[in-house]
């Protein structure tokens, strides 16, 4: 096998079928390495993208689907890849290294061509001891017990206290055919917090594209007032809570808590094994509150090849250059908010 030629070729419409047959069965292959996001990323925010991937003898033996982002405020980048928190090379069990080193090779020859500034790869594991990384994020996963009433005791107790406050306050988890209640919940919570929203028609494009792998949770009051959402996917075993958004009363409802033991919950009766709480930034809200479920943080590998610039970018609400954009950000009206979000947060990635 090792003997065969590698070939390195770029994704086309007649073979995304045998890409994602490839994806699901390919251990270290994720959610974001589905040949979906390459229509909703060139789509809905006009990137090009370029998914490539390794033959060998007729067969797909590894991918990497890579997109570039052009931004007059951000720089320009070859990027595995946008809006995904998981990418680089994902290889199948028989790919030897030089499987890999073709890909990358190759990546390498597409950033130069396109005259990037760097070349970014969101591993889950370090690939490169020598290039240099983004330490600022990490993911949360963690495993799903059988039975739904052991996943409640492993809860820690003072955190289990606030999702049976939610029971307790009479609050409803429901599946939305849509994404109009959630997409109103989400795009009011990032205001608050300073970072403009992705389009409506971004969350609509992956409810379109991904089908029933693709969910929405909406947690409302008993009266039926919408307080919590979550946006979620699944992928073989896990679950993947990735958009999450709610109102300002949510907190003294517990409806946060109880959003995700409804959807633990859910996930446990369909025969989930894994909760991926997803990635955040360290010493955050969020990061804490991940920690409070039991989870336990693992870092993430975001290593880049630099071409023209010295640093790392930090493209992200942790960079001290952006305070005054939040602070300004948070007062401005939602609908003013949400009519210019997307023109910037397109270039964030």
């Amino acid at each position: 096998m090792d003997r065969l030629p590698t070939k390195v070729r770029i994704l086309a419409p007649a073979d995304t079928a045998r890409w994602d047959v490839f994806v699901h069965a390919c251990p270290q292959a994720t959610f974001f390495h589905l040949s979906a996001w390459k229509d909703i990323i060139e789509g809905v925010f006009r990137h090009r993208c370029f998914f490539l991937y390794a033959e060998r003898a007729g067969e797909i033996a590894a991918v990497l689907p890579l997109a570039e982002v052009k931004s007059r405020l951000f720089g320009h980048a070859l990027s595995s890849l946008p809006f995904c928190v998981y990418g680089g090379i994902a290889a199948g069990a028989e790919a030897g290294p030089e499987v890999v080193a073709a890909l990358e090779a190759e990546a390498e020859a597409l950033a130069r061509r396109l005259g990037v500034q760097h070349l970014e790869y969101r591993n889950l594991q370090p690939r490169h001891a020598d290039w240099p990384r983004q330490s600022l994020y990490v993911t949360f996963r963690k495993g799903i017990l059988p039975e739904v009433e052991a996943n409640m005791l492993a809860i820690p107790r003072k955190q289990r206290a606030m999702v049976r406050k939610g029971i307790n306050n009479g609050l409803v988890g429901q599946l939305d055919d849509g994404v109009d209640r959630f997409f109103a919940l989400y795009a009011d919570n990032v205001r608050r917090h300073g970072t403009p929203a992705l389009p409506k028609r971004f969350f609509a494009a992956l409810r379109a594209h991904f089908g029933e792998a693709c969910e929405v949770l909406t947690v409302t009051d008993p009266a039926g007032r919408p307080l919590s959402s979550v946006l979620s996917f699944y992928f073989r075993d896990e679950v993947l809570p990735y958009y999450a958004g709610d109102d300002a009363a949510a907190r003294a409802l517990a409806a946060n808590d109880f959003k995700y033991w409804e959807l633990m919950r859910r996930a446990c009766e369909r025969g989930c094994r894994v909760f991926d709480y997803g990635r955040s930034k360290l010493g955050t809200g969020p990061y804490a509150f991940k920690k409070n479920w039991g989870f336990e943080p693992q870092p993430l590998s975001y290593e880049y090849r630099l071409y023209k610039r010295d640093s790392v970018p930090q493209n992200n609400p942790a960079n001290p250059k952006y305070r005054a954009f939040i602070a300004l950000w948070k007062r401005l009206p939602l609908g003013v908010a949400n009519a210019l979000g997307p023109h910037i947060v397109r270039n964030l990635g």
